[in-house]
């Protein structure tokens, strides 16, 4: 107990030693850091260009205080992607280097950039690098570079398989009777030329089926096609006939005999496939084509 006493003790001592040596007439200075700019939002940003004329984007700059006066931020602007000063995009406050002001009481200010609409009417797009430099208001230790991608609206033709991949939670099918919504996934994908690739599809039927290779050809970005590659011993023939003769026999699936190719939209992540069913005896390699079409439209 007393060890306990002889350390609260010291503890006053030095608490009020502390308190002795403080001197409340000398003012203390606190050190503020010199303003700072940056950009505002995310690394990335992306503008997109798709009504004529193109909307004005707006890219934000920032400081990190505000002051009673206008302040001057100097920024450059190099294309990483081809793209021509003046022709595929103008900022009127300099194309490849300028300045902006942020006003006195302001945090703020924007450079407006203004893209050409025809120029990404058919799927171009380009990558603006912006980069704050001095003279001006010093660039932060973050955000000081930004890129800006410009891009029209989305084109059928600018096909990244990859897109396509993952859960189709909203697909319905016509087997001779409306069925669905039900989730399909599509687990693997295949680009085989610069405008031709295949896509695996799992649960089509949603009872149990093997995955299905389909092919997709996007060569006429305006009549895309999904075609159905023949594939036997899918699921057992019970799965769509409850026939016992067919007891022992295999489902199959081909392209579709009437309907032609299926079609995909990259822009609305949809697909429709056109699908022959049949059945198959592996002892014998007989069989043959049920009449009825099958449609399964895939939607996220």
């Amino acid at each position: 107990m007393k060890r306990i006493n002889n350390l609260s003790l010291l503890t006053i001592l030095a608490f009020t030693f502390l308190l002795a040596s403080c001197d409340k007439t000398k003012p203390y200075e606190i050190e503020v850091p010199p303003a700072q700019a940056h950009f505002v939002g995310k690394e990335v940003q992306v503008y997109a260009a798709e009504t004529n004329p193109a909307p004005e984007f707006k890219l934000q700059v920032g400081t990190t205080d505000v002051a009673g006066s206008d302040r001057t931020v100097t920024y450059k602007v190099a294309c990483l992607s081809g793209a021509v000063a003046g022709t595929q995009y103008n900022i009127p406050s300099g194309n490849t280097s300028g300045t902006v002001t942020i006003k006195a009481g302001k945090a703020i200010a924007e450079i407006a950039i203004q893209a050409d609409y025809a120029s990404y009417v058919s799927g171009r797009k380009d990558t603006l690098m912006f980069s704050l430099s001095e003279p001006s208001v010093k660039p932060a230790g973050f955000m000081d570079t930004v890129y800006v991608i410009i891009r029209g609206a989305c084109f059928e033709g600018n096909v990244n398989l990859d897109d396509l991949l993952g859960d189709y939670d909203n697909t319905n099918e016509d087997f001779g009777g409306a069925y669905g919504p039900y989730t399909t996934s599509i687990t693997s994908v295949n680009q085989t030329s610069a405008t031709t690739g295949t896509i695996v599809v799992d649960n089509i039927f949603d009872s149990g089926w093997e995955p299905i290779t389909f092919t997709l050809d996007w060569t006429d970005p305006a009549n895309r096609k999904v075609t159905l590659l023949t594939q036997t011993s899918i699921a057992p023939a019970s799965t769509v006939s409850s026939n016992p003769a067919y007891a022992t026999w295999l489902v199959m699936v081909g392209p579709s005999a009437t309907a032609g190719p299926g079609t995909f939209s990259i822009c609305n992540q949809t697909l429709t496939l056109k699908i022959r069913v049949g059945l198959t005896d592996p002892t014998f390699a007989t069989g043959g084509w049920f009449s009825t079409p099958y449609t399964v439209n895939m939607a996220r």
